[in-house]
């Protein structure tokens, strides 16, 4: 019952992104380096509260959504298709505001890159 009591009232991290909606998510391509994703939504749509290591985001069409970071600070995009961006690892909700689908293609960074490997 105390074990119970003290799992429950324990904060809870976010969870990955596939998982927290994966009626959003489609895995593209998944090895040692990298993850792809497929992201698609429609307006007013929300996603649960999920993370993401460092990334890189392409749009694939244009698209007006809020991200909210765990803090409650509250970011408005509007991507242009075609248009790409880095971010850093992050973990968010975000809310489609616009009147047109969210499609972008995300590659996230499974590990640190790192410079030309040193010759011996």
């Amino acid at each position: 019952m105390i074990i119970a009591s003290i799992l429950l009232s324990a904060p809870v991290s976010a969870q990955d992104a596939v998982e927290t909606d994966a009626d959003k998510y489609k895995i593209l391509l998944e090895n040692d380096s990298v993850r792809v994703l497929a992201y698609h939504d429609r307006p007013g749509e929300k996603t649960h509260q999920h993370r993401h290591p460092a990334f890189v985001l392409y749009a694939i069409a244009p698209f007006k959504r809020t991200i909210t970071l765990p803090d409650g600070k509250v970011i408005v995009r509007e991507f242009k298709a075609g248009e790409v961006i880095w971010s850093e690892a992050q973990t968010h909700t975000g809310e489609n505001v616009g009147q047109t689908d969210t499609q972008v293609i995300i590659v996230e960074l499974k590990q640190k890159l790192h410079g030309p490997t040193e010759k011996q």
